[in-house]
């Protein structure tokens, strides 16, 4: 039985009428994209100074430590973590539509 976050997801993507395992494979799919995208765009906003060092705290899997490095260094990191989603959202909505 689906959870409500695939559920909803299902349904953000537009992939609900789908076959379960196609819409698994889809969100999985998805979800990979956006989280690059994510990273991608908080990356770009911060210091390249600061890179190496996030490097090391998410290769060390400390989220708590990637949080609040994330917290000082690039403040708003969750707005464009949320932007870049977005935006793969409305592409794979477009896709979907073409």
């Amino acid at each position: 039985m689906p959870d409500d976050m695939t559920t909803r997801l299902a349904e953000d993507l537009g992939i609900g009428t789908l076959p379960r395992e196609d819409q698994e494979k889809l969100i999985m799919q998805f979800t990979e994209v956006a989280l690059k995208a994510a990273t991608v765009s908080v990356l770009e906003k911060m210091p390249e100074e600061k890179r190496v060092e996030f490097a090391q705290l998410a290769e060390a899997g400390d989220a708590g430590a990637v949080r609040a490095f994330l917290d000082t260094t690039v403040p708003d990191h969750e707005t464009f973590a949320r932007a870049a989603v977005q935006e793969e959202l409305r592409k794979f909505k477009e896709f979907q539509a073409s």
